[in-house]
């Protein structure tokens, strides 16, 4: 795969990971108020995880760099773990009783 083929490549997967993350924060708009209060601090970090993954899309739409795995493991990383945090979140909120379920 070419240089090119490999960063829109990666351009699509990060812009699915960030449709994720818009999909997670929708739901929490779901909840009452006061389950909002709970989840707050959550929500602002997966804001950061866009913002971060906007940075990346951003560098691969005006420079393509060569090596990329280092960066790409990160964000695996970081998305994982807010993964787990979502999981928590909806394990301690019970999903369940308002009819969303975890990311």
């Amino acid at each position: 795969m070419d240089v090119k083929s490999f960063c829109d490549t990666m351009e699509v997967e990060l812009i699915g990971w960030k449709a994720k993350v818009y999909d997670v924060i929708r739901r929490t708009n779901q909840l009452p108020d006061s389950e909002q209060d709970k989840v707050m601090p959550m929500i602002k970090d997966l804001y950061a995880v866009v913002d971060d993954l906007n940075d990346r899309i951003d560098q691969l739409e005006s420079e393509c760099p060569a090596e990329w795995d280092s960066q790409k493991s990160e964000i695996e990383n970081r998305m994982s773990r807010m993964q787990d945090r979502w999981k928590t979140v909806w394990g301690v909120l019970g999903e369940s009783e308002y009819g969303v379920g975890g990311a």
